[in-house]
């Protein structure tokens, strides 16, 4: 959750109903944009400590292949997150609280491992989210591998494909509807990092349109293997749903679309304690 900024009070009477619940707080919070920013994020990481969260998750940028148009645009943004990490880690090693930078469609593996092995601060670390990457035509389980040493959280959701004309149609759907192997994943990062917490995260919406056949989607990347696209279209073909049967929630009332997004998440919880372990 996003806590931001507050007082004693609040944080405390948060602390005291997480405890009783039987509940982890995991933050999450925006990095520093410039040096005069620095200060604002520090007390938002002092907030959350006082919270009791030992985690703040981070997201550095959006959808990469909607966000730019080529491939230096992604360069300069890339450095530019790398100047705000660079100053949001001695805050983070100071107050002895864990960023977790969250797989968010944005960076590919070789990107996020290249900034987290030149920072080299045990402070800094990865949110795996189990589902985003294939955005990127990253393989999910392949994801979980590579993340796993440098994992502070998890993200965990499913996630069902169909084809489209430009690319493919990436849908949230409840735990044990979608394609994702979550048994395998969880024992992957269970044996690589014992006693991680897993955070629940489902979206009921529309699909997701990745156009990976496209020249837009194709022109922030400087150097994606052809066997990566080849072996999500594959992927895709050999997981794909019928189109019709993909969650389309945006032309329900609101009250109609909050009332679904109960059901799901109540679907995902028993799942989760069933059949997962969790």
């Amino acid at each position: 959750m996003e806590i931001g900024i507050r007082d004693k009070r609040y944080t405390t009477a948060l602390r005291e109903y997480a405890e009783a619940q039987g509940m982890f707080i995991e933050a999450s919070a925006s990095l520093p944009r410039a040096p005069n920013d620095v200060e604002r994020f520090a007390e938002m990481v002092r907030t959350a400590k006082q919270t009791g969260a030992k985690i703040v998750r981070i997201a550095i940028g959006g959808r990469r292949y909607e966000q730019f148009d080529n491939a230096e645009q992604f360069k300069a943004f890339a450095e530019r997150s790398l100047e705000s990490i660079q100053l949001a880690e001695p805050i983070a090693a100071r107050q002895q609280m864990y960023l977790a930078v969250e797989n968010h469609k944005d960076w590919r593996m070789s990107d996020l491992l290249a900034i987290l092995k030149r920072l080299d601060s045990q402070y800094v670390g990865v949110c795996i989210d189990t589902g985003n990457s294939f955005a990127l035509l990253e393989d999910p389980m392949e994801v979980a591998r590579a993340y796993a040493p440098w994992a502070f959280s998890v993200h965990l959701k499913d996630m069902t494909v169909c084809e489209y004309e430009e690319g493919f149609l990436l849908a949230d759907v409840p735990l044990g509807d979608g394609s994702l192997d979550l048994p395998a994943m969880i024992d992957l990062l269970r044996k690589t990092k014992p006693g991680i917490q897993f955070s629940l995260e489902m979206a009921t919406r529309d699909p997701l349109k990745v156009p990976c056949l496209t020249g837009k989607y194709l022109a922030t990347f400087a150097n994606v293997p052809a066997s990566d696209l080849a072996g999500a279209l594959r992927y895709v073909r050999t997981h794909a749903r019928e189109k019709q049967s993909l969650p389309r929630v945006s032309h329900l009332p609101l009250d109609e679309q909050v009332k679904l997004e109960e059901e799901n998440v109540k679907k995902c919880l028993r799942y989760a304690s069933e059949r997962l372990s969790l």
